[in-house]
């Protein structure tokens, strides 16, 4: 299908730029009716139908899905992709506001955006709720530990939304796009080696020189996940770039009775150790 979006309707967050810009892009080439927010709308493109908004402000979110569902029959899809890197250093050092704020808008903002359409989704029987990852969520990132925290917990919270929504065909389901070449990247250039570490510094670098991972490959996982070839897909964390997302349909009834793609602890014995 050339245009597996045909008919459905969807909003978009944190869509000024980047990867919520392309995202957005591809919604409307692969046939959405988009609507995007973000709190500077001035570089969205007016064919998107941007609204200004801040996700982190539950006044904002509730305006916001008031004003989508007037405007659509029936939402289909929310992307949640605004976020924001946050203070670099070390946790003692940094601003405990700025601190804070990561928390506001990269975890709490999409829950707000959560609770706020699933009145709607759950009436209709169906829904989409796509999540915007990182490397924060599979990894530790010292120095950069907000963002960390926020995307480690907004994975859990969509595994755990996925279980309290499937008996109304919501999918719910977690995107890793990959290193990308976006502001957050030269805001760890900025910050220099002193606060995010040499070692990360010094892999900025080589993405910045590398051009990164291109934001197709999220997008493109993005629109899959918002549309019917992915429905019954739910409470997974895919990569963009390392996952063979395309084939999950053929596999769906075993990825689902599975822990495949999720966030789980590991034990010696996972690892071929027979500790006491």
């Amino acid at each position: 299908m050339t245009r597996p979006l045909e008919g459905r309707n969807a909003l978009i967050t944190g869509a000024s730029q980047g990867l919520g810009l392309a995202i957005a892009r591809a919604y409307v080439e692969a046939g959405a009716n988009v609507m995007t927010c973000a709190r500077d709308i001035s570089a969205i493109p007016a064919s998107m139908n941007a609204h200004a908004a801040d996700v982190s402000k539950p006044e904002d979110v509730k305006r916001l899905v008031e004003r989508a569902l007037k405007e659509f029959p029936q939402l289909h899809i929310l992307v949640n992709n605004a976020g924001i890197y946050g203070p670099m250093g070390a946790i003692e050092d940094v601003s405990w506001d700025d601190w804070v704020r990561v928390i506001e808008i990269n975890l709490l903002g999409s829950v707000l955006m959560c609770r706020a359409v699933l009145p709607h989704f759950k009436k209709h029987r169906y829904g989409k709720i796509i999540q915007l990852s990182g490397g924060g969520a599979t990894k530790p990132l010292p120095r950069i530990s907000a963002y960390a925290a926020s995307k480690s917990a907004i994975i859990r919270f969509a595994e755990t939304l996925s279980e309290e929504v499937s008996v109304d065909h919501i999918d719910v389901n977690s995107v890793a796009p990959g290193a990308l070449n976006t502001r957050l990247l030269a805001e760890v250039l900025t910050a220099g080696p002193e606060k995010v570490g040499r070692e990360y510094y010094d892999r900025a670098l080589k993405q910045q020189s590398d051009g990164g991972d291109p934001l197709a490959e999220g997008a493109a996982l993005s629109v899959f996940l918002g549309s019917a070839a992915s429905d019954g897909i739910t409470g997974k964390i895919l990569s963009a770039v390392w996952d063979p997302w395309e084939t999950l349909p053929a596999h769906r009834n075993e990825l689902q009775e599975s822990d495949v793609y999720t966030l789980r602890r590991i034990v010696p014995k996972d690892r071929g150790l027979k500790w006491e």
